[in-house]
């Protein structure tokens, strides 16, 4: 008899971003004629720059050409994208990241649910609340968990992310094994200082513990002063790793292209206690059960560094993150409390009532869809997240309805 993998029995009945779709979906049967702007998925809505499509379509024509078509490329990446990656997003601030650190994939949240499997299940873990979902759901499927009760799963450690901690959680109360971050933050924008940060270093490199850093936002950082990769933090690399995506910031969400980093020294141990390398088990999981990104794909993701591409992705994140400022003022016009918008395309409104209320109340007056904080985990109720990706043209429309409705 087969049998299944019981712990997905322990999952909430969907997805977040199902549910909203499902709720949009019968708000419009209900409305046909309701025009519906769209401030909840991060998805972005900007082209791809020049330089990437022209990368593109010059790649694809090698892949016509017998002479250069291109087969199976290297599981980890392609050099060039890996020297450019490493030049341009770590070198240049004073980081020492390698090419053959970094390990080229399709999506940051396909790496951030990847690398769990190179640990125990039993292992302590540490989860920011609120939190992107993809964390929690992919350790609950690999049994990390107990039973979902009173809004949290059991046998996890919660780190509350709340208003009095400027959504920047406090270092867990007892010892902890594997610690998710996110900085600028998914959901609540939120930024971590490079003091704050190095107290996180020093915490799992006083407690053998490793850090997965999600920095997929680092781009929308306009703050110089915050760190934009933890390994500016020193000591960083032999407890750290990092995880970035071209999805947001030149507009890859379609595309797929994305890179966790792996540094040589960073460590993990055996049941005996014995040192071993993450980087080598990660390179195993990397070339038996991925193929690597597609040729053209990188050629694209390495347009981006060129002169005239750097230009073109910042102008990208600039043109979201007016769409932020705007959403900013009206929010703050209206007297609500918000976070984030200022070094992220996230911005994070205390509604005051419970979070799908808030929701409904807004997609019924105004036709504007977001997303419910209590989405992300129990501190993120009576909370909901705009995102900044949309059009500003509709984005001023978006929220001239929120004000009329909301004033």
């Amino acid at each position: 008899m087969i049998t299944i993998n019981e712990h997905y029995l322990k999952l909430q009945a969907s997805y977040l971003f199902s549910d909203i779709a499902g709720r949009v979906a019968a708000f419009q049967e209900k409305n046909p004629d309701k025009d519906i702007i769209k401030l909840g998925i991060g998805d972005v809505t900007k082209g791809l720059t020049r330089s990437a499509v022209d990368a593109f379509h010059k790649a694809v024509d090698e892949m016509a050409d017998t002479t250069t078509f291109r087969g199976y490329g290297p599981e980890q990446g392609y050099g060039f994208l890996r020297d450019a990656i490493a030049a341009n997003d770590f070198q240049s601030r004073g980081a020492d990241i390698s090419a053959d650190e970094i390990f080229v994939s399709d999506g940051a949240k396909c790496d951030t649910g990847n690398i769990q499997e190179l640990f125990s299940r039993d292992i302590k873990i540490a989860i920011p609340d609120p939190v992107y979902p993809v964390y929690l759901d992919t350790n609950v499927m690999a049994g990390r968990t107990g039973e979902f009760a009173e809004g949290r799963f059991k046998g996890l450690v919660y780190l509350d992310s709340t208003k009095e901690n400027k959504f920047v959680p406090s270092l867990p109360a007892e010892d902890v094994d594997l610690i998710y971050l996110c900085f600028p933050n998914n959901p609540t924008g939120s930024t971590i200082t490079r003091e704050e940060l190095k107290t996180w270093v020093d915490y799992a490199r006083e407690h053998k513990a490793l850090i997965l850093f999600d920095a997929a936002y680092e781009a929308f950082i306009r703050d110089e002063s915050l760190p934009k990769s933890i390994y500016e933090i020193e000591g960083a690399k032999e407890v750290a790793i990092e995880f970035r995506s071209f999805s947001k910031s030149a507009g890859f969400t379609g595309t797929r292209c994305a890179y966790s980093v792996v540094p040589k020294e960073c460590t993990a141990y055996d049941s005996k206690g014995n040192k071993q390398l993450l980087h080598s088990l990660w390179n195993r999981r990397h070339c038996t059960k991925f193929n690597g990104v597609s040729y053209p794909v990188q050629r694209a993701a390495e347009a981006t560094y060129s002169e005239a591409g750097k230009i073109q992705t910042r102008a990208l994140t600039d043109y979201y993150m007016k769409n932020a400022e705007l959403i900013c003022k009206t929010i703050a016009k209206l007297g609500y409390e918000y976070a984030g918008g200022q070094n992220s395309p996230y911005i994070w409104i205390d509604g005051g009532m419970d979070s799908w209320q808030f929701f409904d109340m807004l997609l019924n007056k105004t036709g504007v869809v977001c997303t419910p904080g209590a989405g992300f985990g129990k501190c993120g109720n009576g909370y909901i997240r705009i995102s900044a990706f949309n059009s500003y043209e509709n984005v001023e429309i978006a929220m001239a309805r929120v004000k009329e409705a909301l004033s």
